[in-house]
């Protein structure tokens, strides 16, 4: 079963005990679905008053284009059934069920659903850990698993797991980061790598394409004097408050007036046009799977938002076959070193 294939299945899944009659949608139409997704399911099952959350953007946008009101953030109040669907860090999934809790109270429940080949044991017995018994059933090879009515959290761990979506300290406090985002308690090699080799040259406006917590803006900022203004553009709505701070924190230090942006953005969709530099680390996969395609969309966009004269800097792993991409995108192409697994490549002159 592919990546693709078993997030389907697990919202499938998530309806099974409500199609069945073993559990009822609130009257009043109070619920709520955390890390929703589009699909088949959720479009028939629709009901008025449903409040949808996604944060990353590419999903948040396909639920919007089936004719959903979607939030990027968790909401405030109450609800008659919270639905979940974890993700695969540990720890966000015990915040995102900590959450859930807290906004079903003692008279609601929370119902969530995870693919087996993707911990569904595990998730289940923590929101047993932090609720008490649950309810489950399996069905589409996932596990659904519930809390009953007047189910009541352990106060101590409920507090414990809320803070672990609070932005935290990391690198010494030279950033701060949030659990589930890509290398969320380091910096990681391949941006490490683009950084050691980024030229002090670069300046005025600078973009950094699917930016995280923001450290090779914070990079940038702080290697390239010549800098006036640095927008982050980043998918993951959880990244844009740490890349805020961050960003600020770097400015500050570089004691330069320099203007700054975050953005809840999706880079396969293009981006702003007349940047003198772009730099990224761009993802390179779609659930468990590689996907180069998502780089290749990455380096359109930067071909297309960059001034005549503009470069265009990216770290890739090596095995990942963008030269066909970045040769059809700009006329000047060339490694400038491979290392770890990795390869920083400074493409110029972009052919429109």
């Amino acid at each position: 079963m592919s990546a693709g294939s078993a997030s389907d299945a697990a919202l499938d899944a998530l309806f099974v005990p409500f199609a069945t009659g073993v559990l009822t949608f609130p009257a009043d139409g109070r619920l709520l679905m955390l890390r929703a997704r589009d699909g088949f399911v959720l479009r028939e099952r629709r009901r008025p008053g449903w409040t949808l959350q996604q944060s990353f953007k590419p999903a948040a946008d396909a639920l919007a284009r089936s004719g959903f009101d979607v939030s990027p953030d968790v909401p405030e109040g109450h609800f008659g059934v919270v639905m979940v669907l974890p993700t695969r860090q540990r720890e966000e999934s015990r915040a995102l069920f900590a959450q859930a809790m807290s906004l079903a109270g003692t008279d609601g429940i929370v119902v969530a659903s995870v693919p087996n080949a993707e911990g569904a044991k595990t998730a289940q017995a923590d929101l047993a850990l932090l609720a008490g018994s649950v309810s489950e059933l399996s069905k589409h090879k996932c596990r659904v698993f519930w809390t009953r009515p007047g189910a009541v959290a352990d106060p101590a761990r409920l507090a414990e797991w809320l803070a672990l979506d609070a932005p935290q300290a990391i690198e010494g406090g030279r950033f701060v980061s949030r659990r589930g985002l890509f290398a969320w308690d380091r910096v990681d090699t391949a941006s490490a790598l683009l950084a050691s080799v980024l030229p002090s040259d670069l300046s005025g406006r600078v973009a950094d394409l699917g930016a995280g917590f923001g450290y090779l803006a914070c990079e940038v900022v702080e290697r390239c004097a010549a800098v006036s203004a640095v927008d982050l553009y980043e998918a993951e709505a959880r990244a844009l408050e740490p890349a805020r701070r961050n960003l600020a924190d770097a400015i500050a230090r570089s004691g330069r007036a320099i203007a700054g942006s975050v953005r809840w953005h999706d880079v396969t969709h293009g981006i702003d046009a007349g940047y003198d530099a772009i730099v990224s680390n761009p993802p390179f996969h779609q659930g468990r799977a590689d996907d180069p395609q998502l780089g290749r969309a990455f380096i359109a966009a930067a071909a297309k938002g960059l001034a005549a004269h503009g470069r265009f800097w990216m770290v890739a792993n090596r095995h990942l076959a963008y030269e066909a991409a970045l040769d059809a995108a700009f006329a000047s192409v060339r490694t400038v070193v491979e290392r770890d697994g990795f390869k920083v490549i400074e493409a110029k002159e972009p052919r429109r």
